[in-house]
């Protein structure tokens, strides 16, 4: 049996990295599927076929304007895809259209798949923002050819539901729990180090609308907080990025920003999904601002902050019932002893606070597991 998997990859994007992994793991664990049954549509389908030992295609080709690029992409991937028994769209927040080319790209490949005869599965998503016209007709096209739609929250599968998708969505958890470390968070008796994820938020290198005046704010916000931890707790602070390079720009801007940098480290090495795993193993609490530094720092069971430059982030932590323990951006500007407050809070309470990610992390492990019904139509291990 031939499967598919259509989603961010190839990126250097290592959250959407680990989900990748861990449809993967799924898939070669659990049914009678190989590596070399499998072809990934990726950003660099080169990478992608070294580091998992599968088929890889370019996701898109560009030649110029959006419509030429558009036609050579249906007209190359169908090549591939008419060979497919199954196509995976997912998982990652790719039901969108903040990026104008992800919700008729992810819309197209799906119509393709169920055109050629497979089965589709949109698999473990989140959703939005979807405001157009454009994106939300390509997303209910998607779902319309889908055999079977899982989402990552409650916001996704609301949102989904208001533009017109009429189909049952379930709920599961990210791909990414599906992965684990041997290296998870020991028990401590107090908060000594802390890891700290960043992204480019309204960056002119990397926002679609650059905005100058927030990006510093935001930084600033960062700095100004975190120093506050560094003067009045001795924490240990350790910078990491998910995203490569990017995030290793603006965490660099973050650290130049503090006044007690020589109390931080920085990593600036690109990560692998189960080296991410390993050092939010390390660390007795991760501040995350990418969705998946806290999705992995809970693989990890590491109690988190988040830093909500994303709706994503915020819904997320209030599905695992923490959203005393996230901030808005706006929130991050206004004062320097946020995550002071947070982690004093939670160091008060301590041995509560590692039981409940233990258990947070058990619960969204078995939710991820859940997932697995979706590729009912796949032979199971053993009865090939």
């Amino acid at each position: 049996m031939k499967i598919g998997i259509v989603g961010n990859y190839g990126n250097n994007n290592n959250g959407d990295e680990a989900i990748l992994l861990g449809v993967i793991t799924q898939l070669t664990t659990n049914f009678d599927i190989k590596n070399e049954d499998i072809t990934v549509f990726s950003n660099n389908p080169e990478q992608t076929s070294e580091r998992y030992g599968v088929k890889s295609y370019p996701l898109y080709y560009k030649k110029g304007s959006a419509p030429k690029t558009f036609i050579e992409t249906v007209k190359q991937s169908r090549k591939y895809i008419k060979d497919l028994d199954v196509v995976i769209i997912g998982g990652g927040g790719i039901l969108m259209d903040l990026y104008k080319r992800e919700a008729p790209l992810y819309g197209t490949y799906g119509i393709l798949g169920h055109q050629a005869g497979a089965k589709v599965v949109v698999y473990g998503c989140g959703a939005g923002p979807l405001t157009s016209g454009i994106g939300k007709f390509f997303i209910r096209r998607l779902a319309k050819a889908a055999d079977s739609i899982s989402v990552r929250d409650p916001e996704s599968k609301a949102l989904l539901e208001s533009v017109g998708v009429k189909k049952d969505i379930q709920i599961i958890g990210d791909p990414a729990f599906t992965l684990t470390t041997p290296n998870k968070h020991q028990r401590t008796s107090s908060i000594k180090k802390v890891g700290v994820t960043a992204v480019p938020y309204y960056n002119i290198k990397y926002w679609p609308e650059a905005d100058e005046e927030k990006y510093k704010a935001y930084v600033n916000g960062m700095a100004c907080n975190l120093d506050e931890l560094i003067e009045k707790k001795g924490i240990e602070v350790t910078f990491f990025s998910t995203k490569y390079p990017q995030d290793v720009w603006v965490t660099k801007d973050i650290h130049d920003a503090m006044k007690h940098k020589d109390k931080a480290v920085l990593n600036e090495e690109h990560l692998s999904a189960s080296q991410l795993i390993d050092i939010c193993g390390q660390q007795d609490v991760v501040i995350g601002t990418r969705l998946h530094s806290i999705i992995l720092s809970l693989d990890a069971e590491t109690p988190v902050i988040g830093v909500a430059y994303h709706h994503k982030v915020q819904h997320f932590m209030q599905m695992v019932g923490k959203e005393d323990q996230c901030l808005s951006m706006d929130e991050l500007s206004s004062s320097s002893l946020h995550f002071m407050n947070m982690i004093e809070q939670m160091d008060n309470n301590w041995d509560k606070v590692q039981d409940e990610a233990q258990k947070t992390s058990a619960e969204l492990k078995a939710k991820a597991a859940r997932g697995l019904k979706q590729f009912h139509m796949l032979p199971k291990k053993g009865n090939a």
